[in-house]
């Protein structure tokens, strides 16, 4: 796992962006299309600003999947993640095909479909991001390592409910849905590349946990220590508790 520290959100975003279309450039070079895992959240505000604009990418050849979404929540919602996607990626890129969670319709058949879907071929690069509560998609601790599952409907504790009020997405704790379609942790590991995106003072306890700690399911992505090419970009206030010499760049 490389772990590189950017100055703030703006460098954070930019510098993942770049890596993030250099290996998309490379992917479309040598087959012809890619296969990515999109994230959404605060944490991807500056990086899917800066991907989208970087030049040289066909994005008609490139399949996009939902790492997540909530159950019950239309996609009118300001915080459905269909509608963050469709507005922060879809519609600036043109991806012609991309697998977006309908968890405002039948969300079994959407888990079985979405499923066969994302199984049919290997992905070849996910961007994720670092939960308050060392979340990774929606896989709230204590996460199922073991299911093969590709998605899973899960149910949100308290902490990762909270944290979408802290960013804005709702106005109050009731209002935030309990339960999610969320891509399996077992799923994620199986890209082949890996970018995850976390930045902000107060993903700095889950990052130490998940960066410094045991790999456990207490602290869901600390898994990614043992996924062989994953890259983890923060920003000085995200990195502000690493006690170790970690490899970054600034």
């Amino acid at each position: 796992m490389n772990v590189r520290v950017l100055k703030d959100a703006k460098s954070l975003g930019e510098s993942a962006a770049q890596h993030a279309a250099g290996a998309l450039r490379s992917l479309l070079q040598k087959q012809g299309s890619a296969r990515i895992i999109a994230a959404t959240g605060a944490s991807q505000f500056e990086f899917l600003e800066a991907l989208t604009q970087a030049p040289g990418i066909h994005w008609a050849n490139v399949e996009m999947f939902h790492l997540d979404e909530y159950v019950h929540l239309p996609a009118s919602h300001p915080a459905s993640f269909r509608k963050y996607l469709r507005e922060r990626l879809i519609e600036k890129t043109g991806i012609r095909k991309y697998h977006l969670l309908d968890g405002d319709g039948d969300v079994q058949k959407v888990i079985q479909q979405v499923g066969r879907e994302i199984t049919a071929a290997p992905i070849d690069l996910a961007f994720v991001g670092i939960g308050e509560n060392g979340h990774l998609a929606f896989n709230d601790p204590p996460a199922d390592f073991e299911t093969e599952s590709p998605y899973l409907l899960v149910n949100l504790d308290e902490p990762c409910r909270r944290q979408q009020v802290n960013e804005g997405w709702f106005q109050q704790l009731a209002e935030v849905p309990s339960q999610a379609i969320s891509m399996s942790v077992r799923q994620i590991m199986k890209s082949r590349e890996i970018l995850a995106m976390v930045g902000g003072e107060r993903k700095a306890r889950a990052v130490q946990a998940c960066l410094e700690g045991a790999v456990t399911p207490l602290a869901p992505a600390s898994i990614l220590q043992t996924h062989l090419c994953t890259t983890v970009y923060l920003d000085e206030a995200s990195a502000g508790l690493l006690r170790s010499q970690l490899t970054t760049s600034r």
